[in-house]
């Protein structure tokens, strides 16, 4: 328990896994193949159980016991399409044990990173994919982990932060990649399917699993999906930010920002910085983009016509943005657990309650809500993993 303890508090942002199952065509058709998906298999390394260990010093040593299997390392790259609908190639790694044994997938799904060398399909040094999705492929599952769009070999494009339909396309089209790389190689997949993340994973989670329910059953056999503290309700979250006092942390209100340039962007709005900010804040914004400094409550920098515009709902195009990228009101079809701290002040706990109640109301009978008493957005991290674990540990099948 000790060991799931640590692991889920060092590893933290997101894991996810997937599956398949395949169809046959009538006798009386002949199958059409499909255009791959998979572009690329680069081998970056393979590492023995000792190598693996030697990474993992001081509080971390633990680790060393959980290392089973040595493990080899890819970089995928693989087709999907940007915002814009234009196809890209973006990419990902897949970490393979080395073992005949049938082994179950998990796509890790990173949460925030602050630049592109953090993606997993580099696997540098303390990245999430390097350390601790090492661990878990050693202990014996294949981890596949998505960039995004916006790193790794689709750096050139901006990153869709909080992009509904990118996260989801991305992500599944790296599940397909994922899934012809294995058939490629013959590894022993047990075609099930899981999918968690926490924080920006767990909203690409949902978006997923939403995207899987409705277009993908066919290919993936999803068990169970987990979702840790993520900001499902865009319009509720939209509307606390613009008409509430918040902390003024800087650095949450660069994620706000972040979400606000990207829809912006996204959906063709392109406004000056001056329309959404007062000064000086406005100049900050132009000058520095995502990464300007707002040190106040982000509704006190937003000039009060965009405020009132929003309120009021006249500012129809950027509240259409907003409401484009809700993910909370649907019905999930896989057993499927929310998970949240009742403290977080980054992304507030009111995402996942609504989530859920809405979820209900739908008529979800299997979804059930954790709320993680006194947890902020840092600590709950323990708490969902560890559940996440567990969890799955009783779903999956034989």
């Amino acid at each position: 328990m000790l060991k799931f303890l640590f692991l889920s508090a060092l590893f933290g942002l997101t894991i996810l896994a997937p599956s398949a199952c395949r169809q046959s065509a009538p006798a009386n058709e002949v199958a059409v193949p499909k255009p791959r998906t998979l572009v690329n298999a680069e081998l970056l390394g393979t590492y023995t159980v000792d190598q693996l260990r030697g990474r993992y010093q001081g509080a971390t040593s633990f680790l060393r016991l959980l290392n089973r299997y040595g493990i080899k390392v890819y970089r995928l790259t693989y087709n999907t399409i940007n915002t814009d609908g234009r196809a890209i190639i973006a990419s990902g790694a897949v970490l393979v044990p080395q073992t005949t044994q049938a082994l179950s997938l998990i796509s890790m799904q990173h949460g925030t990173i602050s630049s592109d060398e953090q993606a997993p399909s580099y696997y540098r040094s303390g990245s999430e994919a390097y350390t601790f999705g090492s661990v878990f492929a050693s202990v014996g599952y294949i981890v596949a982990a998505p960039d995004y769009i916006g790193y790794g070999a689709s750096n050139n494009l901006p990153h869709p932060y909080e992009h509904n339909a990118s996260l989801a396309s991305a992500s599944l089209d790296m599940l397909r990649a994922t899934k012809e790389f294995l058939s490629d190689e013959k590894v022993n997949w047990n075609q099930q399917l899981f999918t968690a993340g926490y924080s920006e994973g767990g909203y690409a989670t949902l978006a997923l699993q939403k995207k899987l329910e409705a277009e993908a059953l066919t290919e993936f056999n999803l068990i169970a999906s987990s979702a840790g503290a993520g900001a499902y309700d865009k319009p509720a979250f939209m509307r606390h930010i613009v008409n509430t006092r918040t902390h003024g942390n800087t650095d949450y209100n660069r994620l706000y920002l972040w979400v606000l340039l990207t829809y912006d962007r996204v959906y063709g709005l392109n406004r000056p910085a001056s329309h959404y900010f007062k000064e000086p804040y406005a100049s900050r914004v132009q000058a520095n983009g995502r990464q300007a400094l707002i040190n106040v409550s982000f509704n006190e920098a937003l000039t009060d016509s965009f405020r009132q515009a929003v309120q009021n709902g006249t500012d129809t195009a950027f509240i259409k943005a907003v409401h484009d990228n809700d993910i909370h009101d649907w019905k999930p079809l896989a057993p499927t657990r929310l998970y949240h701290g009742d403290a977080d002040n980054t992304v507030f706990y009111f995402n996942t309650q609504n989530a859920y109640e809405a979820m209900q109301q739908q008529g979800a009978t299997n979804v059930a809500l954790y709320r993680l008493q006194g947890r902020t957005h840092a600590t709950g991290i323990i708490d969902f993993v560890l559940g996440t674990f567990e969890f799955f540990s009783t779903m999956v099948r034989e």
